[in-house]
């Protein structure tokens, strides 16, 4: 699990129930269902209306990625990349061909049957950003629906301050009314902002950040096998592939890999 994203969502929580203790309110005061329905309900229903039905049922299936942590595991593929290219050298690209069935990473296992089948490097490349560009074009269709509601929020939060508004002026007469009237109005706009800076923002954030740390891993890949292909010294093939990790890993890589 991603603590990191926990923490978040938790830490978000506890400083709203903290601030309005602090304040002198009670929870049961930013509390109203009217208000929930209009904002939470209004803006959901309303991507039904610029997504597709499966993405907007999907979408929390997508949202829940965030407590998800993903271990691409870059040096093993870079081992591995430098281990397949000794052996391309040393005995033929062919010689690769016994060797597909232990890769787990479909996208590398799929790249290399292309090269052991002699096709060329350009086509190769190609096809492998063809396939990468069409995984993160499927991420950011979804990124963006997340996106859609996090905007969608603070509006509906505006539209259910107005409404309260509304009914709290066609009922002047209750002057004791006026201002627990006027805190149900402002309830909604409080949802709203939450709605888009607490939680379904920050999420659409996060997923960017997953979508760009896969497609940078296809990326390292893509530099390996072609790097394979074109029948590059291993040592050569770790310097390109270090340059996709932070500093710190690239330099424990290189003292495994790039003896002098």
């Amino acid at each position: 699990m991603d603590i990191a994203s926990l923490i978040g969502v938790i830490g978000g929580a506890a400083v709203i129930v903290l601030g309005v203790a602090t304040s002198g309110g009670s929870l049961g005061g930013i509390i109203d269902i009217p208000s929930l329905f209009v904002t939470i309900g209004g803006s959901y229903a309303s991507l039904f209306i610029v997504a597709p039905m499966k993405q907007a049922l999907g979408l929390f299936k997508c949202m829940g990625r965030i407590f998800k942590t993903f271990n691409y595991n870059e040096e093993e593929i870079i081992r591995t990349l430098y281990n397949l290219s000794e052996s391309a050298r040393r005995e033929g690209l062919l010689a690769l061909d016994d060797k597909l069935n232990d890769l787990e990473d479909k996208f590398m296992k799929e790249s290399l049957k292309m090269v052991v089948d002699g096709t060329d490097a350009n086509v190769v490349r190609a096809i492998m950003e063809a396939d990468m560009s069409q995984c993160e074009a499927r991420h950011m269709s979804m990124i963006n629906v997340v996106n859609q509601w996090a905007g969608f929020g603070p509006g509906f939060g505006m539209m259910g301050t107005v409404i309260g508004l509304i009914g709290m002026l066609n009922n002047l007469e209750d002057k004791s009314s006026l201002g627990p009237n006027m805190a149900v109005a402002l309830i909604t706009t409080l949802y709203g902002s939450m709605l888009a800076n607490w939680l379904v923002g920050p999420v659409a954030q996060k997923l960017l950040a997953q979508n760009s740390n896969e497609m940078a891993v296809k990326e390292m890949i893509i530099e390996g096998v072609l790097s394979i292909q074109l029948g590059d010294n291993p040592r050569i093939l770790a310097q390109k592939l270090v340059t996709f990790l932070d500093p710190k890993r690239a330099e424990s890589i290189r003292a495994e890999l790039i003896k002098d």
